[in-house]
């Protein structure tokens, strides 16, 4: 004969799980939650810098590229029309 194999209720896993995720945060002071909540701010703020300092470097260099150019390298860029002038 063979048996049956029972699983273990589930709803037990998911209560502690949910429990755990509880008791973090009323662990945690106010104090504690508000210093988190302020360094995450100010570390979004640094990213958020830095994003817009890699931008206008992209930025800066492609000026520089261009005004680097050699006549050359703008004759290809934008054609030559002899006819115009």
């Amino acid at each position: 004969m063979a048996k049956k194999h029972r699983k273990a209720p589930s709803n037990q896993k998911n209560s502690t799980v949910e429990d755990s995720a509880t008791s973090l945060s009323d662990l945690m002071s106010d104090d504690m939650l508000a210093k988190l909540k302020g360094m995450k701010q100010e570390m979004k703020a640094e990213e958020d810098m830095k994003l817009e300092q890699e931008k206008e470097k992209r930025i800066q260099e492609r000026k520089e590229r261009e005004k680097n150019k050699s006549f050359e390298e703008l004759l290809e860029e934008y054609g030559y029309d002899g006819t115009k002038y």
